[in-house]
């Protein structure tokens, strides 16, 4: 399975955890909360769904109150209890495919269903990654300053620079879970005004 199937499928075992809901709805939040650079198509998501129904995680409804509100049937999609175990299960793991750039952020979003030990590890290996890739992108840009333009070498710094602020973002969140992470309430949660940190 391809990394974005896999990242699709589990942001769509996320958002149906809480609620039921319909293919627009569910495309609207995949949206909002994944914020990925192209459009999300229902192209992507249906046959996403209907492999997640196929696989007994999620189950497909007719909406009963379609009819009473004058629309035309919808259909709903809520998670089975299979889905919620399967979902429990791939939450707990913290191994190098949770670090990766497809699939950090998809887990990042629901880092609330996770246990500390399992948050801890998969930001000590996401920075770990980067600072790889920092090595890495420091040594192209010294090897290739000689021959580059201006633009290049802006697009490098870039590059450079990008990836030290998420190594930074990371230390800082590691060190927050150390000492005890967020404490969310209600209608807080996620709110970083409003989400405090535990002594």
């Amino acid at each position: 399975m391809a990394r974005r199937g896999a990242a699709l499928e589990l942001a769509v075992l996320g958002l149906l955890h809480d609620s039921p809901m319909h293919g627009y709805e569910l495309r609207k939040q995949l949206i909002a909360l994944l914020g990925w650079g192209r459009v999300l198509s229902y192209g992507t998501l249906y046959p996403c769904l209907k492999t997640l129904v196929r696989q007994g995680l999620i189950i497909a409804d007719d909406d009963p109150d379609a009819a009473i509100r004058g629309r035309r049937n919808r259909i709903a999609y809520r998670l089975t209890a299979e889905g919620k175990e399967y979902f429990a299960h791939v939450m707990e793991e913290s191994g190098p495919a949770t670090w990766d750039d497809e699939n950090f952020g998809v887990r990042f979003a629901f880092f609330a269903r996770t246990d500390a030990p399992t948050r801890v590890r998969i930001l000590e290996g996401r920075r770990s990654r980067l600072q790889e890739r920092l090595e890495n992108v420091r040594d192209a840009s010294l090897r290739g300053r000689r021959g580059a333009d201006n633009y290049t070498r802006e697009l490098q710094r870039h590059g450079l620079e990008s990836v030290e602020r998420e190594v930074e973002w990371l230390t800082e969140l590691i060190d927050r879970e150390r000492a005890g992470g967020y404490t969310v309430s209600g209608d807080d949660a996620g709110d970083p005004d409003t989400t405090s940190q535990t002594a």
